[in-house]
């Protein structure tokens, strides 16, 4: 078996679920989670930039995860 060749077959799918999913978001929520996961800002630079508490951005950033556990799973895609 190929393993690499399913690892990527994998990974196209995860980043299909995952563009789809980023799409479902409201620009707000899109934007804090690119922030902290693509662009690896910390949440106090997001807070600061945002004008928000850095509790806000914890738990706006939690419910987005929460959101995205449940869509992978719908999608069938264990995490």
């Amino acid at each position: 078996p190929d393993s690499s060749g399913e690892n990527a077959l994998r990974g196209r799918e995860i980043a299909r679920a995952l563009d789809a999913f980023l799409e479902t978001l409201p620009k707000d929520s899109r934007i804090l989670f690119l922030r902290r996961y693509w662009f690896a800002d910390s949440v106090a630079d997001i807070a600061k930039r945002y004008d928000m508490t850095e509790s806000k951005v914890k738990m706006q950033l939690l419910r987005t995860r929460n959101k995205l556990r449940d869509y992978l799973e719908q999608e069938g895609i264990q995490i």
